[in-house]
């Protein structure tokens, strides 16, 4: 497991960045030990998924799900060497070590080790790219499957979690408000229509919004924020301050709950962006507040009792569930193929995205009990 950890830690797999020397490195890595592995290349040829299935065909098994991208460390103050695999006191250091190339590590050791013992239910492994910009790499594995005679049984996304079994974590829709007004020398800016001005009413409905919803919900104590968030992250417009800007753009998401719509938030943004623009037509017919979505993933929200927790939770000995407040891929397998999945996997996604990320060896161990568990069940058919 060592040797593959520090394989994956070296390649500098940044989103923005080509995964592929990874890919082809983990698919020989698994063909050497007569595992049968496909590529899913991306339209430039720069990325890939990979999907590989040990032991008899025929049959649903256990996937194994991990990304193979990573945030950027550019801007953030690193004592250790991000991309390589750094032990000390107890810690695996390095770029991915929590989110998430531990867990793939171990998942491919798994494959390996799977390769050499009598399954009578089979492993699958999906590795994917471009997770950490919207979950966009993984949509063409998820298109495979969804082809595919024989889905998995269940489904393990080994994000960072402690080892804890997380049923549920909020899906997330990413917006953008572009707003036109009507450009205009500075001097005479009451004559002209403020795009800014526009883009800053606008964002003040989007707080009076959160500010509803933080006051009626829905709730759901489970999660540290209890209710469906609605956040602004980007705001822009304007070339320089002596001329009023005709055009801001708004870029602004949505975590909603599994109980709540979040086209009814949507529609309520967009009731608001014409009550904004209304009383303006008269004077600036081009006025608009115009909402359109970016893309999005589905949450995930399996049940507390379901077949597949219950299942993890005898791998790892856990008694109870967590729900997550980051999102992953887990719930396009869940909502777009119907396999019942939750989420565990070592590490503290507190560590992730930060400099000096790491995952604790006591982790690692843990996670690798439990796949040496699964691969038990595996053996004596689940």
């Amino acid at each position: 497991m060592r040797d593959i950890f520090e394989q994956l830690m070296r390649h500098d797999t940044v989103s923005a960045r080509p995964n592929l020397q990874l890919m082809h490195w983990i698919k020989a890595r698994l063909e050497d030990a007569g595992i049968a592995v496909t590529l899913i290349p991306d339209a430039e040829g720069q990325k890939a998924n990979l999907y590989a299935t040990v032991g008899p065909e025929g049959q649903g098994g256990v996937m194994l799900s991990g990304h193979t991208d990573v945030v950027p460390v550019e801007g953030q103050a690193w004592t250790k060497p991000p991309f390589a695999l750094t032990e000390e006191d107890g810690r695996y250091y390095g770029r991915g070590a929590a989110d998430m190339k531990g867990f793939c590590a171990l998942a491919i050791d798994a494959m390996l080790k799977a390769a050499k013992r009598p399954l009578k239910v089979p492993l699958h492994l999906a590795l994917s790219y471009d997770e950490e910009i919207g979950c966009m790499g993984v949509r063409s594995l998820v298109a495979m499957l969804a082809k595919a005679p024989v889905k998995p049984r269940f489904c393990i996304v080994g994000e960072p979690t402690n080892m804890q079994v997380a049923t549920g974590h909020k899906g997330k829709i990413a917006l953008r408000a572009t707003c036109i007004g009507r450009e205009g020398h500075s001097a005479l800016a009451p004559l002209a229509l403020n795009a800014l001005h526009l883009a800053a009413d606008f964002m003040g409905e989007v707080r009076a919004l959160q500010a509803q919803v933080a006051a009626e919900g829905p709730f759901d104590g489970d999660y540290d924020v209890a209710y469906s968030t609605i956040h602004v992250g980007k705001m822009q417009g304007g070339v320089q301050v002596n001329i009023v800007p005709n055009t801001a753009t708004l870029d602004f998401e949505i975590r909603s709950l599994a109980e709540h719509d979040p086209e009814t938030l949507i529609l309520s943004l967009r009731a608001a962006a014409d009550r904004i623009t209304a009383p303006l037509k008269t004077a600036f017919p081009e006025a608009e507040i115009r909402v359109e979505r970016l893309w999005d993933y589905p949450g995930l929200g399996t049940p507390s009792d379901a077949q597949v927790v219950n299942f993890v939770k005898s791998l790892t000995g856990a008694n109870g569930t967590i729900k997550v407040a980051f999102g992953t891929e887990g719930g396009l397998f869940s909502q777009r193929l119907g396999i019942p999945t939750v989420i565990c996997g070592p590490g503290s996604m507190a560590q992730g995205h930060k400099p000096d990320e790491f995952v604790t060896v006591e982790q690692m161990a843990r996670c690798e009990a439990m796949l040496e568990a699964l691969l038990a069940r595996l053996e004596s058919g689940l």
